[in-house]
């Protein structure tokens, strides 16, 4: 990684596009404290702060992957303004959530299916669904299941599972972004619908 310490961001994003995944990981190095501590002081939640800093990352990484990255010299402000879109989106849901009001007379704040128990027809969608999504899981690469399944299932950090299988976040995020394409693509292809 050394030989990527003296480069402009916008040649090691140039590296990257050519395929050298260690100079995605400079970048990162080079803007994460600046970018964490961004996300902290809006949010101020250490677990909260994590998650929105790997996604503001996966995020460039399918930006500059599909050629949507328009170089401009400002890498960093344009990362920084991923997390804020993201900052935006968590409290625009965060508050959409907490929003029914009890004076509106028409809504019915316990009339909600989250509170409902579920139908027999429910319950067997929902096993389906399970049983579907395990089977598609089974069907990923073995790095690509191993990523996923920390992720989703043990709920570690994309850093965690970096240490972990020995690789680097760049690698780890890249891996759970082929998992979730691979994913969808298999179900595409044996017509296997996710949804209630």
């Amino acid at each position: 990684m050394k030989e990527y310490i003296d480069m402009s961001d916008e040649q090691l994003i140039a590296c990257y596009v050519k395929g050298e995944n260690e100079a995605f990981d400079a970048l990162v190095e080079r803007h994460k404290n600046r970018v964490y501590t961004y996300i902290y002081h809006q949010v101020k939640n250490d677990d909260l702060s994590d998650d929105i800093f790997q996604e503001t990352f996966v995020k460039a990484i399918v930006t500059i992957k599909q050629g949507r990255y328009q170089e401009n010299g400002h890498f960093a402000a344009w990362v920084t303004r991923i997390a804020h879109n993201l900052i935006i989106d968590y409290f625009r849901q965060t508050k959409a959530e907490n929003l029914q009001s009890t004076d509106v007379a028409e809504v019915n704040v316990l009339n909600r299916k989250e509170l409902c128990d579920c139908t027999v027809e429910d319950s067997i969608i929902t096993t389906q669904i399970h049983h579907d999504v395990r089977r598609l899981i089974m069907a990923l690469p073995e790095n690509q299941r191993e990523v996923l399944v920390m992720r989703y299932y043990r709920n570690m950090s994309f850093k965690e599972i970096a240490d972990r299988t020995k690789v680097s976040i760049n690698t780890a995020l890249g891996r759970m972004r082929y998992a979730i394409l691979n994913m969808r693509r298999i179900a595409e292809e044996h017509n296997i619908v996710l949804t209630m």
